[in-house]
């Protein structure tokens, strides 16, 4: 078991989800509600869970940490239906990314058994309704997925080695997967014209933040290991952006890479 914070998540019903993404810019749902905003047993997004198992290091940390590994992958939703698009980079500016932006970052793709793993296009779809719900005009989602495990085997792991942060993006899902062995990890939200803030622990497997990336700022604290042989915190993160993947208008991040 994984030491959690005293603030716990403010989860609200699944039929609350489009209202508190219009007021407060964010909302936080349960693994329950989760699965049914995908229309399939939450047993199909725990079967997920195993492909977090092999994810390879993040070569790009410019903190000199060896506790991340991930991997990413790029769709295009529309008309309900999901497209995956070639292997392409992962490109941020340097204003939403002060400590990695700019640079053109080639993760090991998603695995192609968790992409057609009963669970994966319905979460996929499902957020991207709620998205759609958001933004009625807008016709296509550029869609990036990415599993993060966060390692604590060498001690401190940082989520979010950036610092609070927006993404760039229309919307952004953090979903956890799985806390082993770990304390800290506390999720922190803030709105980004004015003083408001919430700040709880995220401890649910499948449970649900889901943000209005140009209304909110967000992080994650850094975690710390409960033993010896360490622990990890696995999330599923997923971008929503209607004008095109980032990066496109910037570089040729869409070409395929040599290695992928």
């Amino acid at each position: 078991m994984s030491a959690v914070a005293s603030f716990p998540p403010p989860l609200i019903p699944l039929p609350a989800l489009d209202q508190a993404l219009r007021t407060r810019g964010y909302a936080v749902l349960g693994a329950d509600d989760v699965a049914a905003l995908a229309g399939v047993p939450l047993a199909a997004l725990q079967a997920l869970g195993p492909g977090w198992d092999d994810l390879p290091a993040d070569a790009y940390l410019k903190d000199g940490g060896r506790y991340r590994y991930r991997r990413h992958g790029s769709f295009v939703v529309e008309a309900g239906q999901l497209r995956p698009v070639p292997h392409r980079a992962h490109w941020q500016p340097r204003e939403y990314n002060a400590l990695h932006g700019g640079m053109q970052r080639w993760f090991a793709p998603l695995d192609p058994a968790t992409v057609a793993a009963p669970g994966f296009a319905p979460l996929v779809l499902g957020l991207a309704a709620a998205c759609d719900r958001q933004r009625p005009a807008v016709l296509r989602w550029h869609v990036e997925v990415h599993q993060f495990r966060i390692d604590t085997s060498g001690g401190i792991g940082r989520p979010t080695p950036e610092g609070a942060h927006r993404d760039g993006v229309d919307f952004v899902a953090v979903l956890l997967v799985a806390r082993h062995a770990i304390r800290g990890g506390e999720t922190r939200v803030f709105a980004a014209d004015g003083p408001d803030g919430q700040r709880f622990t995220l401890a649910e497997p499948w449970s649900l933040l889901l943000l209005d990336d140009a209304r909110v700022i967000h992080e994650s604290t850094p975690i710390q290991p409960e033993a010896v042989a360490g622990g990890h915190r696995d999330t599923l993160v997923l971008t929503f952006r209607s004008a095109g993947f980032l990066g496109d208008d910037d570089y040729n991040c869409n070409q395929s890479h040599p290695a992928a």
